[in-house]
């Protein structure tokens, strides 16, 4: 069996939509009939986690079946937690062996931080996701600027971070095992801004420098929320499968995530398929 695909959804910025992003990649790659095996590095909320056991109850309990996916047990996460950087190493090394030698993609959320277990996990990306919210508080982690005139600087530490990673995949790996890194704006609002532009111009200027392309991201609608305590998102919906009304809304926002698929250059599985507001 060839090696799965190693997508790393990563972003050193909490509150930056990573798990809610992970979340919905995950059940799109299902959906099209992957092999998925999910690590949750974030020890101690574990969002992705929670998410997925969410969804094993709400199918218990509504007599439905949906696609899960591979979760390599790293035990108890808090407790992970406080170990020490080596049985953390360790925990997470057997959970990717097993995970690799199970899956056609592994999809591994990271904390929003800097931890040995989030560097280890990029430099092993085929495919480093970053989700950023519409803001030049996000971006400060990708790159600087000037105060007065708001001229990009330089790359700032998470760029570095995957700088770091990259150099790291090519000394394991050769220098043509290229980790391909695409930044996704996040939580959009709806209405287009000012600030927007201005941040966007940035973007291109640092996705130049640096290495990285621009995908198209998610706006912030509460659909995206609201579905999370059932363990389900926008490509679990259908005729037999809608806990809640579905609206124009969730179509457009099914829209918006084949696009995010499509631009990752994976497939983009139940979202293909229509759904109807009204049924």
């Amino acid at each position: 069996m060839a090696d799965p695909a190693v997508i790393v959804v990563g972003n050193e910025k909490g509150g930056a939509g990573k798990s809610t992003l992970a979340i919905h990649i995950v059940t799109a790659l299902l959906h099209a009939g992957k092999r998925v095996a999910i690590i949750d590095l974030d020890l101690r909320q574990r969002s992705m986690a929670k998410f997925f056991a969410n969804r094993a109850a709400w199918m218990a309990g509504n007599a439905q079946i949906l696609p899960m996916p591979i979760e390599p047990d790293m035990g108890d996460g808090k407790a992970l937690a406080r170990a020490d950087e080596t049985e953390q190493l360790a925990r997470f090394e057997a959970a990717f062996a097993e995970a690799r030698a199970a899956a056609d993609v592994i999809l591994i959320d990271t904390p929003g931080g800097d931890t040995l277990l989030s560097r280890t996990a990029h430099g092993l990306a085929d495919q480093i996701v970053t989700p950023m919210n519409d803001s030049f508080v996000d971006f400060d982690l990708l790159g600087s600027v000037d105060p007065v005139t708001l001229d990009l600087l330089k790359p700032s530490i998470y760029s570095e971070s995957v700088w770091e990673a990259r150099k790291q995949r090519a000394v394991t790996q050769g220098r043509h095992a290229q980790i391909d890194w695409i930044v996704v704006t996040n939580r959009l609002a709806v209405a287009a801004a000012r600030n927007r532009q201005r941040l966007e111009e940035r973007m291109e200027k640092l996705a130049r420098r640096v290495g990285f392309r621009m995908g198209p991201g998610l706006r912030d609608r509460v659909i995206y929320r609201e579905l999370f305590p059932f363990g389900l998102t926008v490509a679990d919906l259908s005729n037999e499968v809608r806990p809640v009304a579905v609206s124009l809304a969730h179509v457009a926002a099914r829209q918006e995530m084949r696009n995010l698929m499509q631009s990752l250059g994976l497939d983009s599985g139940a979202l293909d398929a229509p759904l109807d507001a009204a049924a």
